[in-house]
This record gives C-alpha cells, structure tokens and sequence, in this order.
C-alpha cells in the first residue's frame, strides 16, 4: 500500500512509534532524548524521526490533532511495519486529585467520536491498551520514581465543547480527564492485532480553568516521553 502522508522507507520506521499530537514535541524528543537521529518526514508539517535509544531503533512521529488525523498517521505507519504504538500527548484533568504535570496512563478509552458508531452501529466497543506495555510502564515508573495515575481517559471529537458541564458525567464514573487521540489509537491496535498505550501529561485542568504554557507543552513534560522509551 502506498502512503500518501509519510515519506518514509519501511526500514525508515521502527517497531516502537511514539506519537506526540505536536509535531514541535515530535521534533524535541528527536533531538533530545535520541542519538543519529534523522527526519523521515515532513509532509503537512507533521514532523516524524527516527534514531537509537539506549541502542534500540525507536521513532517518533506527529499525529496532529484528533481521531481522523491520527487513524491516517497509525495505518501509515502500521504500512511501514510498527507494531507498538505509544501515544506521549497531553489531557484536560477533570478530577481534583489530578493537578497539572500529572502523569496519567490509561487504561481505556471513551469517546463521543462518530468513528465507533461507523464500525460497530449502535453497539459500543471498549478499547482498551496492552496489557504488558501497561505493566512495564507501571513498573518503570516505580523504578524511576514517576508518580502515575492509571484508569479511564474520555477521546473526544470536541476541543471548545458547547455543552454545559459535559464533562460531569464522565467524571462521575472515574474518568481521569480528557483528550482527543487515545480512542483511535486502542481501537487501531485492535483490530490490526498491534499493541498501544497512551502515556499522557495534564496540561490543563477543565474544572479549574488552570493551564500551561505551549512551551511548557512542547518541552517540559519529560516524565512521560522518559517512560514511554524506557519501555520502547
């Protein structure tokens, strides 16, 4: 098959993606965390590299922002041979005890997206991650002294929701926050028989009306792309 959105040979494409929404987060965990680095794509903007971390070939690549733009970028991939597939994004907290900074994994995904309702009709599938990619993160977290939160994380199709308290009902029944990629990433996983995980960071808490800066966003949350190559 060919693809339309990634410049990438398959040899260019490792068997662990991560999968940041920003391409400049993309572009700083290249250079940072990476070594002989180099840049498989650059079409649309949406930055994708690949090089060695603690001698193992690991990639990175952009999704944008959403569940569509992300479905292109993971069969795109999933063409060039990836098996695991590692979001490291951010989330909108909606539970007191989770503050800016916070580390959440989860475990599952809601969504209000159409997408579902398009493969599954009136019924609702429940993705959820890798069992064992979850239980290597926990255990690196402990290991490197991350504090994580682990549970539910609701996918949706709205950024600027229209609806009064939307978000109440989800956090009603445990969910940890919200966000827009993670849906898309469970549900591809499993029905292509690969393997995912959502790795995410609070950039802004719904209830509260707190948030970070952009370059605290692109740069400063470590924890999370730390664990997600620990475990690559």
């Amino acid at each position: 098959m060919t693809n339309i959105h990634l410049a990438a040979k398959n040899e260019d494409v490792a068997e662990t993606v991560l999968l940041p929404g920003d391409p400049l987060r993309a572009k700083y965990i290249a250079e940072t965390f990476l070594e002989d680095h180099f840049c498989f794509n650059e079409i649309r903007g949406m930055y994708g590299y690949s090089g060695f971390y603690n001698g193992k070939m690991v990639s990175v690549q952009a999704t944008g922002m959403g569940i569509p733009s992300t479905l292109i970028y993971l069969q795109e991939l999933a063409n060039c041979g990836a098996k695991n597939l590692i979001r490291v994004g951010t989330f909108g907290s909606i539970q007191p005890e989770i503050q800016l900074g916070q580390v959440a994994v989860a475990m599952g995904a809601c969504s209000d997206s159409s997408i579902q309702k398009k493969v599954f009709g009136q019924s609702v599938f429940a993705p959820i991650c890798d069992f064992e990619l979850l239980e290597k993160c926990v255990s690196k977290s402990k290991e490197l002294g991350i504090s994580i939160k682990v549970g539910n994380i609701f996918s949706s199709d709205n950024f600027y929701n229209p609806v009064p308290d939307w978000w109440k009902v989800w956090a009603d029944h445990g969910v940890m926050g919200a966000e827009m990629e993670s849906y898309a990433i469970y549900q591809f996983a499993a029905r292509n028989k690969l393997k995912g995980l959502s790795i995410l960071t609070a950039s802004d808490h719904i209830v509260e009306g707190t948030m970070t800066s952009p370059q605290q966003r692109e740069k400063s949350f470590t924890d999370m792309m730390k664990l997600a190559l620990e475990i690559a």
